[in-house]
């Protein structure tokens, strides 16, 4: 399960995700609601948990504009505003819960069950695209085939898995610990730092070739950027 955590209180978002990873889940987050709603669009998240008051855009306001779009994906609100109208005011919102600020991580991670148990039932079906692309790269989902300019691109199943992350994820920069918990499931050995640079490497090698201008382009100290 993937969940997409946007709150820009990092002393409250670092072990939010530390204790959602702990569980299983696949999370990534961001810090400011203009970014949160880049991601929102992806459309690979079960759950997303906003917090109410952040730079940018509100997450009651990105909560708003998916469901104007038809997304119903599952929302957990979070929020110092603990009033009545608070609270009607956020579930209106299309939010399908709400939570206020201080909370019990335990509660928390109930809410989140809940949520995600409800999901098969109550969420509309989106079919996906079966083939992604981006320049004269394609990549067949259903056969799990990589093309460039026609020609079939053998890859190993993580290198797959990246190469997949990379273009759901275009022109984003996308931090190593992103990218980490992506290739790497929860239960798997943990990554030495020079694992996923290497993963990066054998990937270039493969989709590049001998061109002069890679598609993934490192940001020393950060990550990388696809595209």
């Amino acid at each position: 399960m993937r969940i997409l955590l946007v709150d820009d209180e990092e002393e409250l978002a670092a072990p939010l995700r530390r204790i959602l990873t702990n569980q299983g889940y696949v999370v990534d987050s961001a810090n400011s609601g203009d970014r949160g709603w880049q991601l929102s669009q992806t459309g690979e998240y079960d759950l997303l948990i906003l917090d109410w008051m952040m730079p940018e855009k509100s997450g009651v306001e990105i909560c708003q504009q998916m469901r104007q779009k038809g997304d119903l994906t599952p929302v957990l609100i979070l929020t110092a505003k603990d009033t009545l109208d608070d609270r009607v005011e956020g579930l209106d919102s299309g939010a399908d819960d709400y939570l206020v600020k201080p909370f019990e991580l335990r509660e928390l991670l109930a809410r989140v069950r809940a949520l995600l148990r409800r999901k098969p039932n109550a969420i509309e079906v989106i079919n996906e695209p079966i083939k992604l692309a981006y320049g004269d790269l394609e990549l067949d989902r259903d056969n799990q085939i990589v093309r460039r300019e026609q020609s079939i691109i053998a890859l190993t199943e993580r290198e797959y898995q990246l190469l997949e992350y990379f273009i759901l994820h275009p022109n984003q920069l996308l931090s190593h610990e992103q990218i980490s918990q992506h290739l790497w499931k929860e239960g798997e050995d943990s990554p030495t730092s020079n694992a996923l640079a290497a993963q990066i490497k054998l990937l270039r090698r493969k989709i590049d070739r001998d061109r002069p201008i890679s598609l993934i382009n490192t940001v020393y100290g950060k990550g990388y950027r696809f595209g």
